[in-house]
């Protein structure tokens, strides 16, 4: 099934001008045990309904960008751009305690 997903700079295009990479995972925490980080790796939630996911308009401008897409139906409910601190905190889990922030991030 084709669809049209919006791009958050070009607009709407066909989903076959995207790459998928997957819904939106939290990364364990600093030592994780072998189960946690299997779970990581390997296990997704495969919903049917609401997921966040990255994308990439690889065809078009190259941005990569979330969105929150109805799996059943395919229907684009929200496109979100990827913020440093939205980046950290939906890919990467919150940051160790004490941990010094990433030169990207210091203002």
């Amino acid at each position: 099934m084709s669809f049209y997903l919006p791009c958050p700079y070009c607009g709407p295009r066909p989903v076959d001008e995207y790459a998928y990479f997957g819904e939106v995972t939290h990364r364990p925490g600093p030592s994780p045990s072998m189960r946690e980080l299997t779970d990581y790796v390997y296990f997704r939630d495969n919903v049917a309904g609401v997921q966040r996911e990255w994308w990439q308009h690889r065809l078009g401008c190259g941005e990569w960008f979330l969105a929150d897409r109805d799996t059943r139906t395919n229907e684009v409910l929200d496109v979100l751009l990827p913020s440093p601190e939205r980046v950290r905190e939906e890919r990467l889990g919150s940051p160790p305690v004490g941990a010094e922030p990433m030169a990207s991030e210091v203002t």
